[in-house]
């Protein structure tokens, strides 16, 4: 079903809602709160709800036949495990990333460093999170491991679909490499499982494992976390041992996730 949607129809309509925010914010001098609030709603609630009911009901297609629970279970503690290794892997190529772009460009990493601030009025706050755990990882499966995803592997073959959509994934987040590589395992999940709820889950616990951990401020495991710019150059050693062994097992988990879709019906898409 969403092989025969369209990539740009969503785009348009996205594009089409985000100007209307802006007009909106505009008109009635919304507070960065409110303003910040609103765009997401557009982003990740109007313009997804829009597009995907009217192709449900186009393809006479119910929600529960792409998220559905049976089975969803079993796949809990694999996640929990993906989960794990992604994080390692993330902080472990960000570390990479960032000391690398601090050799041709500090300001931007002096920018990427200035601390990401939670609204402190707790409505927003509550708001807040509910978009960064909850709301913005449905959104974001449905688009790009649904639509663009099965879209690209109709248009190319299961490799390429898995790779062109996993690289815009993570083009469009702060953690280039670690989005991608997180939007490969959720992807081989989908196309094993064939139901949304797996990566869903994959990447509301991913999200709210890290809003947990940007709350708790945690100071160990202090050689591996980047608080500061200063951090990059402690413990390299360490962080170079954490970035093979992350590496190591995230080729595993997608070599075993591979051999699984390719002895499922799955790999007939390609």
């Amino acid at each position: 079903m969403f092989e025969e949607m369209k990539n740009r129809h969503l785009f348009g309509i996205t594009i089409l809602f985000i100007i209307l925010f802006i007009v909106v914010a505009t008109l009635f001098s919304a507070s960065e709160d409110v303003s910040g609030l609103a765009f997401q709603f557009a982003l990740y609630i109007a313009a997804p709800v829009v597009y995907f009911r009217y192709q449900f009901n186009k393809h006479s297609v119910s929600l529960s036949d792409v998220v559905f629970i049976k089975g969803s279970k079993q796949w809990i503690p694999s996640v929990l495990v993906f989960v794990a290794i992604s994080v390692l892997f993330s902080l472990s190529i960000s570390w990479l990333q960032f000391i690398t772009l601090n050799s041709f460009a500090p300001r931007l990493v002096d920018l990427i460093f200035e601390p990401f601030l939670l609204p402190e009025n707790p409505f927003f706050l509550a708001l807040t999170i509910l978009f960064i755990c909850i709301i913005g990882p449905i959104a974001e499966e449905f688009i790009f491991r649904g639509l663009l995803l099965k879209r690209m592997i109709l248009k190319t073959s299961v490799w390429s679909g898995i790779m062109i959509s996993s690289i815009l994934f993570g083009i469009l987040h702060m953690d280039i490499i670690g989005s991608t590589i997180f939007g490969i395992i959720a992807a081989l999940v989908y196309l094993i499982t064939n139901n949304l709820a797996i990566p869903i889950l994959f990447h509301i616990a991913n999200n709210s494992f890290a809003m947990i951990m940007a709350y708790l401020n945690p100071t160990w495991p202090e050689w591996l976390l980047l608080n500061t710019k200063a951090d990059l150059y402690t413990q390299i050693p360490l962080k170079i041992g954490a970035l093979i062994i992350s590496t190591t097992l995230i080729w595993f988990v997608i070599r075993r996730l591979r051999i699984v879709l390719r002895n499922s019906s799955v790999e007939e898409l390609g």
